[in-house]
């Protein structure tokens, strides 16, 4: 009985087409040797450290010995500071979706079309991300100053006859001056991605629903949002992941306070990993910000997992 041709080609190429097959999967693995040692180094084997040092009461001094298990970890969910910093940094996430983005689309929406001077705009938007967290708080700081004769915002309340107020002193203001230095610095970085995926949106697509009678609102609703939410995704995912692990600007500004007023969990963590040395309890911290950064990152990965529309 004669073989097919088709049979013996595939039975004479096979060997070679799995000899090529583990060259290109030897190469790619070469190729990612670098990048898997570097992760391994500067984020598996941190990670793992703090891990340990978590179940230890550790001061940071010899070697961990007071083994303590799980009793950090259990602290932790039971002490009111850190529910606290976790509620303190669940406010900021809901303010960065309520108001940061949004805003921050719409600007994009008219610096990145045909209005006059929008280079200009685009600049003085931008620029405050330039800006290094620590520069932005000293800023803020002197704005916020509670003395009218220091303080630009209260000698404005004065001039038109309203008292001065405690800003970063107050428990029930601290937090919303916090969210509005942090809106302010990263307001740019979001506009310029938002611009960015209005540039990657055919222009065809907007003519040919201008031809059909869209009109400005159902061309933003129905054809930019739609096509631009792969932009909206990655900013959404940046700003809530920014907004938990927050540190530097609020260190700066508030250490926290008044009387954990302004308390997230990064500002938690380094105040007793770093200012009290207990470096045990400190990792525990750690190892809970990570957790639920990752939880909140597979949830939303999973739950926004789509084809986008210009893929």
């Amino acid at each position: 009985m004669q073989i097919p041709i088709s049979t013996r080609y595939r039975i004479l190429r096979t060997p070679f087409s799995s000899y090529r097959r583990s060259r290109i999967t030897f190469t790619a693995l070469l190729f990612l040797l670098p990048a898997f040692v570097f992760f391994t180094i500067f984020v598996v084997y941190p990670v793992g450290q703090s891990f340990y040092y978590s179940l230890f009461n550790w001061k940071g001094f010899g070697p961990a010995v007071d083994y303590v298990g799980f009793q950090n970890y259990q602290r932790i969910l039971t002490d009111k500071a850190f529910i606290k910093a976790v509620s303190n940094g669940l406010i900021l996430v809901g303010l960065s979706l309520v108001i940061q983005l949004p805003l921050a689309l719409a600007v994009a929406l008219m610096v990145g079309r045909e209005l006059p001077g929008r280079r200009l705009f685009r600049t003085i938007f931008f620029m405050p991300f330039v800006f290094s967290e620590v520069i932005t708080a000293i800023m803020w700081m002197g704005l916020f100053n509670p003395d009218p004769d220091r303080g630009l915002f209260n000698a404005l309340l004065v001039l038109v006859g309203i008292k001065p107020q405690g800003w970063l002193g107050d428990p029930n203001q601290v937090l919303g001056c916090i969210f509005a230095v942090l809106t302010w610095k990263y307001f740019g970085f979001h506009m310029l991605l938002y611009m960015a995926g209005l540039q990657n949106i055919p222009k065809e697509i907007e003519e040919a629903a201008l031809i059909d009678g869209a009109n400005g609102r159902q061309m933003i609703m129905f054809v930019i949002l739609p096509l631009l939410w792969g932009t909206i995704r990655t900013s959404i995912y940046l700003s809530v992941l920014g907004a938990l692990q927050q540190f530097g600007i609020i260190w700066v500004m508030t250490k926290g306070g008044p009387v954990n007023a302004s308390e997230v969990m990064a500002t938690y963590m380094y105040r007793y990993g770093f200012v009290r040395f207990w470096l045990g309890y400190g990792s525990a911290v750690a190892i809970v910000m990570l957790l639920i950064s990752l939880v909140f990152s597979l949830a939303y990965l999973r739950l926004v997992k789509q084809q986008d529309y210009l893929s």
